[in-house]
């Protein structure tokens, strides 16, 4: 890899925490400055301007923390159970880019303002939910998810909650919401989603 790529992903790797945290307008220029050990123009060598390095320090963030919800999923073979880790993997990993999850992070934070971190987020929402839809699919398929499911709407029901739960735990500085809404997808994949064992 060349110099000059390893630092912007660097500057990238760097930002990403601050935006995460700080939103797009609370990150300042010399937060990056601090983070990255680099002058103004060091940054903006590489990058053209403090939105396309948030949408870069967005895709990353997402990156990073999509697929610590998604390891170990391959090691399971029935659905239910990857569906559960998952939810599990949520819960558990969710520190991987400080400042909780990018996604509702950036979907709050842009909400009125910049499209472009909208469009980024808006993106990483559809991926997410057709990774699940995709799962939930293929478990009816080898009937182990009861057919009359409904994929997307199973998927948005996962993300709706977990997502709700956190803005939850963040209000109210307590893990107890975010343990609810486990306990209940749980008990919900295993009582109505799931194929019974015979």
């Amino acid at each position: 890899m060349r110099k000059g790529e390893q630092t912007r992903r660097e500057i990238i790797r760097k930002a990403a925490p601050i935006f995460n945290q700080k939103g797009y307008d609370g990150a300042a220029l010399s937060d990056l400055m601090r983070a990255t050990g680099l002058e103004k123009g060091g940054i903006y060598r590489h990058f053209s301007s403090k939105e396309a390095l948030a949408a870069e320090a967005f895709d990353y963030a997402w990156r990073e923390t999509f697929d610590s919800r998604i390891r170990d999923l391959d090691s399971i073979s029935n659905t239910v159970g990857r569906l559960k880790q998952f939810i599990a993997n949520f819960v558990e990993r969710r520190g991987v880019i400080p400042g909780g999850c990018p996604l509702l992070n950036t979907a709050i934070d842009t909400d009125d303002g910049n499209s472009v971190l909208r469009a980024r987020a808006r993106k990483a929402l559809r991926g997410w939910r057709s990774y699940l839809i995709s799962m939930i699919r293929a478990g009816i398929k080898a009937r182990q998810i009861r057919p009359r499911i409904d994929p997307k709407k199973l998927a948005t029901l996962i993300i709706g909650s977990l997502e709700g739960a956190i803005m939850l735990c963040r209000l109210e500085r307590s893990e107890e919401p975010l343990r609810a809404v486990q306990a209940h997808l749980n008990n919900y994949l295993d009582t109505v989603v799931g194929v019974p064992s015979k």
